[in-house]
């Protein structure tokens, strides 16, 4: 492994058709109370000026003391776009904020700082929270926070209790890279963050600073929020299934209880999109296989499949 350099940060930040809405992260960038700091900027094949948007902040970054790369590659999706930066990263810390988000002036410093006094812990993150992207007011989060001091938190992120909000977490870099030596993710078009955060939260615990440090914004085009067709959302299901799998290589996991937990996460994943698509058939094969895993409560199910079936295909 290259020698990586004490003491920077490399934010890694993919962006897609991001002339409207880049500025926003990388102004908070630029006004952070941390000096040493990379920024690798992957266009992802935008077709508008994000690149031009890009370029323009190429003497500020310079001004600021902080090292600027925008590198550009053919539009595939945010997981590819990662794996275009990771070869650049020299950091000793690694951060990878969404490109319309934002971070508060001190994040980067308190997370450097926490794990500086605390040399056990290969990763922090901080909390968030939701903004909206043309009237800045706060907004409910869509993610659950769970119980911030829990630091185990691999099925926490699985299973949706705690929220994936990437520009919460920072990893150190040498730990991150013995997870994948290629410095590649698994490339799925359901974005990055799972490929990041589940491996790493396997193998090591991940405490929470009890402050809000990280700005989601929220707007109807972004990634997470865009309306999906049946088919498009079915597919999504499929390639988290089989990203899932790629993690268990990954983590070598192989015992039994750990498979088993995850066979149900998938099978309640399918029961709930059968649900939502009235295919009655699907939830009980569902069912079946959710029963096989785990526990199945009766009350919700039988009402879920009564409704299928009144008003099936």
């Amino acid at each position: 492994m290259e020698r990586l350099i004490e003491n920077k940060v490399s934010a890694v930040i993919p962006v897609f058709n991001g002339e409207l809405y880049l500025s926003s992260i990388l102004d908070s960038i630029l006004t952070q109370t941390y000096p040493w700091i990379e920024i690798i900027l992957v266009d992802d094949g935008s077709t508008d000026r994000t690149v031009q948007v890009a370029e323009s902040y190429r003497e500020k970054f310079i001004l600021r003391g902080y090292e600027y790369c925008v590198v550009q590659s053919k539009h595939k999706n945010a997981s590819a776009a990662i794996n275009i930066g990771l070869p650049y990263v020299t950091g000793e810390y690694l951060i990878w904020p969404d490109s319309d988000d934002r971070l508060e002036k001190e994040s980067v410093e308190k997370r450097i700082r926490f794990l500086k006094e605390n040399p056990q812990y290969q990763c922090v993150r901080t909390l968030a929270y939701y903004f909206d992207q043309k009237t800045e007011n706060i907004m409910p989060a869509d993610e659950k926070t769970g119980d911030i001091f829990k630091e185990d938190l691999f099925w926490d992120i699985l299973e949706s209790e705690t929220y994936v909000c990437c520009g919460c977490y920072m990893l150190r870099t040498e730990s991150f890279f013995k997870i994948y030596p290629g410095r590649r993710i698994p490339e799925y078009d359901v974005g990055q963050n799972f490929q990041m955060l589940l491996p790493f939260t396997f193998y090591h615990l991940c405490p929470t600073i009890p402050e809000a440090l990280y700005g989601v914004c929220v707007r109807p085009g972004s990634h997470s929020r865009i309306r999906l067709t049946e088919e498009e959302e079915k597919k999504k299901y499929q390639d988290y299934e089989k990203l899932i799998d790629d993690i268990l290589l990954i983590c070598h996991i192989e015992d039994t209880e750990t498979k088993n937990r995850i066979e149900y996460w998938k099978s309640q994943r399918r029961y709930k999109l059968a649900v939502k698509y009235r295919e009655g058939k699907k939830m009980i094969e569902a069912i079946r296989q959710m029963n096989r895993y785990g526990e199945v409560k009766p009350d919700r199910i039988w009402k879920d499949l009564l409704w299928s079936f009144i008003y099936r295909k």
